[in-house]
């Protein structure tokens, strides 16, 4: 099982990016799936999640600004990114969990399994 995130690159503050999620072996539907990103000098932080039924958690850095969502016929799931601030410079990284009934518990990084290889994302003042 591999999963592969893209679509990180260099905006300027105030623009947008879309990243995407796709994996080999495994079909996305089927998991739980999240968003993580991590900043140089810092520990790996969450940012969104989606479950199965499309129920969405967000942290409150992002809430607002960034949407997460799913599309099932493309095994792919997408980090919209809106309003990008330079404090969401990070690598970003999506990982599949068998969920949880505890929506904050999707914050915790113990709950996912499988991780990818991570894209990057730069935003300039």
């Amino acid at each position: 099982v591999q999963l592969q995130a893209s679509g990180g690159g260099l905006v300027q503050a105030g623009g947008s990016l879309r990243l995407s999620c796709t994996a080999s072996g495994r079909t996305l539907s089927n998991w739980h799936m999240g968003w993580f990103r991590q900043a140089p000098g810092k520990e790996r932080e969450f940012v969104a999640a989606i479950s199965r039924s499309v129920v969405t958690y967000y942290s409150d850095s992002v809430k607002g600004r960034f949407t997460i969502s799913r599309v099932n016929a493309k095994n792919t799931v997408y980090l919209q990114m809106n309003n990008l601030k330079p404090e969401d410079t990070a690598v970003y990284y999506c990982a599949t969990s068998n969920g949880s009934p505890i929506l904050s518990s999707w914050q915790w990084e113990y709950l996912y399994n499988s991780w990818g290889q991570g894209t990057q994302v730069t935003v300039s003042s």
